[in-house]
């Protein structure tokens, strides 16, 4: 195994944070990269070294080159590409090992395979990993679509097959909306990708979203580290995560664990991956996707497991064979994970930019804070919403929800709405506490999005005080 002396972390936000510290701990320096926008940004202010990447908000995290030109000079060995961005970009992987930059990640021909949806579910069916009935083949008319939607059924699902995030999927229940989603999917996978190219599906109606997650060395060994359970969401956007799954028994997990380490196989994988699934009513599973990077809920696999899977992406880079055999993985307790976004759940989530007033974590034991902001930090518009994950461990899935409940309770942000206090309606909702949820369990619970904000007593006086102040000129 070659140690390396010095990784480029080509992301920002709480990831980038996050590999920094996992570089740390390896005694290995780190270079950050920054637009004019993150020139205040906390992983700026972490790394060891920081360049600016481009004028751009977000055209420099995008610029291969420019990334690639500021590694070698650097002297970095290697570049770690978090996720979003160009993480799952076969072209950056290639070009990376064509001028001696070690990719933190699998190889560009993985990255293509699994990128594309439609051939990566014609692997896993090589394979005999399920599948949901569907196309075959990306669908290029809308009477190729009805012709294959009657066959299969309705309702079904339309899909990007160079997609991912949520973008460029329409749930139709007939004909008529079939046609209409066809072409919205059709544009925004375009506009989303680059590449119009879509595919049907049966619709599972009340899935869970089960995704495990993998990591495979460079000589061939792959294990599990257990399953996320993904079901809260909105718009397909994750918004907790859970580990492990209270729906999956022993059987059930070990024929998924099987299935994911022989779709890593398949594919050649090394590194860490994701291969996400969805689990209908009555325990079948069926192949959704594979994540060819770090998730952002990789934190509840780390403290259900004790591995630190960062650590373990950058060592598999190095050279390093997997030292944990499967039977060493075991999962104790539960963990949840909650996306603490900068947006306005009473107002359709809409994103909420400005300057943070006043920033208080939570702390004490089983709490994990993720997070990429502080006081005074200016939320900017060009950027993703989430500002911080907390993430809580308990020894009991009941211990773990108060868990959640009592560090939601704690974590104070100002300034800006977030969804703490839609977080916090969540964990105290009777369906979520009975384990009683699955994909659709935001969508059907408004009432979740209605709450009131607590004023701080101290805001109060503060506003009598300048009320006071204004009154005699003071």
């Amino acid at each position: 195994m070659k140690k390396f002396n010095k990784v480029l972390i080509a992301n920002r936000g709480e990831i980038a944070s996050r590999i920094i510290r996992a570089c740390k701990e390896l005694d290995i320096k780190t270079v950050a990269i920054y637009s004019e926008a993150d020139s205040h940004a906390l992983h700026v202010k972490k790394a060891d070294e920081a360049y600016l990447v481009g004028p751009g908000p977000i055209s420099g995290y995008l610029n291969i080159n420019r990334i690639v030109d500021l590694a070698i000079n650097a002297g970095a060995d290697a570049i770690h590409p978090g996720y979003g961005f160009l993480s799952e970009n076969p072209k950056f992987s290639d070009v990376c090992e064509k001028r001696g930059i070690i990719f933190i990640g699998p190889s560009h021909k993985t990255i293509a395979m699994m990128g594309d949806k439609i051939e990566s579910k014609r692997l896993m069916r090589s394979v005999g990993v399920p599948v949901v009935e569907g196309s075959e083949n990306g669908v290029e008319s809308e009477e190729e679509a009805i012709s294959i939607s009657e066959k299969i059924g309705y309702p079904v699902m339309i899909k990007a097959s160079a997609g991912g995030g949520g973008k460029g999927i329409r749930i139709c229940f007939n004909n008529d909306e079939l046609i209409k989603g066809f072409f919205l999917s059709r544009s925004e996978a375009e506009k989303s990708f680059g590449n119009p190219e879509v595919f049907i599906e049966k619709y599972i109606e009340r899935p869970h979203h089960i995704e495990f997650q993998i990591l495979a060395d460079n000589y061939g060994n792959i294990i599990h580290l257990g399953e996320r359970d993904c079901s809260i969401q909105r718009r397909h956007q994750k918004l907790i995560e859970i580990a492990p799954s209270l729906i999956l028994n022993d059987e059930l997990r070990k024929k998924m664990g099987e299935s994911s380490i022989k779709a890593a196989k398949a594919c050649n994988y090394s590194n860490a991956g994701t291969i996400e699934y969805i689990v209908d009513k009555n325990g079948n599973y069926y192949f959704m996707e594979m994540n060819t990077r770090i998730q952002v809920e990789h934190s509840v696999t780390e403290i259900v497991t004790g591995v630190d899977i960062v650590g373990e992406q950058i060592q598999i880079a190095m050279g390093k064979k997997l030292d944990i055999k499967q039977e060493d993985v075991s999962m104790r307790g539960y963990a949840i994970e909650c996306r603490i976004n900068a947006e306005n759940p009473r107002k359709g989530f809409v994103p909420n930019t400005g300057r943070i007033t006043a920033y208080y974590s939570p702390g004490g034991i089983g709490v994990r804070i993720d997070g990429a902001v502080y006081k005074d930090y200016v939320i900017q518009p060009f950027y993703d919403s989430m500002i911080a994950k907390l993430t809580v461990g308990g020894r009991t899935w009941e211990e773990t929800v108060r868990r959640a409940r009592r560090a939601l309770d704690e974590f104070v942000i100002k300034g800006i709405k977030t969804t703490i206090p839609f977080h916090l309606k969540i964990v105290r909702d009777e369906d979520f506490i009975k384990g009683n949820f699955d994909t659709h369990f935001v969508d059907e619970r408004l009432y979740l999005r209605d709450y009131k904000l607590q004023r701080d007593p101290f805001d109060k006086i503060l506003a009598i005080s300048a009320s006071i102040a204004t009154y005699y000129g003071i």
